[in-house]
């Protein structure tokens, strides 16, 4: 006699267990970057020596909260656009966010753009100007009458990121030594932050986009079917792609202006989150969420402590990670493709 194929929990009772289990692994991450670093902070330290007191809140701490944002940003974002793309190759670089913030800090960084408006850095308003200015061009290039086809998107996000690492590459050989290995630095990625108060202006715009991403999880778990499908269980599809795209672009252009081209998070994660729960995108875009953080703060904390007299970018950790995982995933697609 056949046996009945055991039912599975309850889609709410999957996404409580899911974050139950991300949320002690964020606690944990955040343990580990908070307790290393070149300075070792005591505990005890905090209440009664200044200098402690200084460097935990005003430059760790910060540091760690920036490293939760920009990974939580990146990781949900990535997981949206595979969803949106149908490609488990895509990333929030394929938006051409990426390119358009590297040339626009870097343009700014050349001209020695140094000055605050309103408290924000003209290198982050130029890199996020940038990032915006790329993705209107891309999205221009793939409308097609009122329809975005998201493969020309794809495409031409990838061409965008080339004609922008064009121009990075330029306006390095044009520039002098010091802005060349500023421009370099920045578009390596780093978290450096002193105190909250970037982070505060970040979550201002950051966690109404998120909520709003997240709300889309049912209408992306039924495109990441098909079109059709989706259609016909009521999704309006070129709505749902337009605003998905649209806070995709807003999430990823404000983290780039802040943290630079940290690469890779996005491709990463989410895919970590579908082997431990599933493809459901009601658990893997919250899930992302959560370990896309802890995933850039133990980037961080390796990127700190992996050499004993320097510090390295945190965008080369995750690239040295993610490279291989890129590649895994492409000959992992590849084989699908020809069965």
């Amino acid at each position: 006699m056949a046996q009945t194929p055991a039912r599975q929990p309850p889609v709410g009772a999957r996404v409580i267990k899911a974050l139950a289990i991300l949320t002690l692994v964020l606690l944990a991450s955040v343990a580990v970057g908070l307790a290393v670093g070149s300075q070792r902070i005591h505990p005890a330290s905090l209440f009664s020596d200044s200098f402690s007191r200084t460097l935990f809140f005003r430059l760790r701490l910060p540091r760690v909260l920036m490293g939760m944002v920009i990974g939580a940003s990146l990781a949900v974002t990535g997981g949206a656009l595979q969803a949106l793309f149908r490609n488990p190759l895509a990333d929030p670089y394929t938006l051409g966010v990426s390119g358009g913030g590297a040339l626009g800090a870097s343009i700014a960084i050349a001209l020695g753009w140094s000055a605050r408006v309103a408290g924000i850095p003209l290198v982050f308003a130029a890199s996020f100007a940038g990032a915006m200015l790329a993705v209107s061009l891309v999205r221009m290039i793939a409308l097609t009458g009122t329809v975005v086809l998201p493969g020309a998107l794809l495409l031409s996000g990838v061409v965008v990121n080339l004609i922008s690492a064009a121009g990075v590459l330029t306006v390095q050989y044009l520039t002098d030594p010091t802005s060349a290995l500023r421009i370099l630095r920045w578009l390596i990625g780093s978290l450096d932050v002193v105190g909250l108060d970037p982070i505060v202006r970040m979550l201002m715009v950051l966690a109404p986009a998120w909520v709003a991403l997240l709300a889309f999880s049912r209408q992306l778990n039924l495109l990441a079917i098909d079109e059709d499908t989706a259609a016909t269980l009521g999704v309006n599809v070129r709505r749902c792609e337009t605003i998905v795209h649209s806070l995709c672009a807003l999430i990823v252009g404000v983290t780039v202006s802040a943290g630079g081209a940290i690469g890779f998070v996005g491709l990463i994660v989410p895919h970590a989150v579908r082997l431990m729960f599933g493809e459901d995108l009601r658990i893997v875009l919250p899930g992302s969420l959560l370990l896309g953080a802890a995933f850039l703060v133990l980037a961080d904390a390796l990127a700190r402590t992996a050499l004993p007299s320097s510090e390295l970018p945190v965008g080369a950790i995750t690239g040295l990670l993610g490279g291989p995982v890129f590649l895994w995933l492409l000959r992992r697609r590849q084989q699908y493709s020809a069965m």
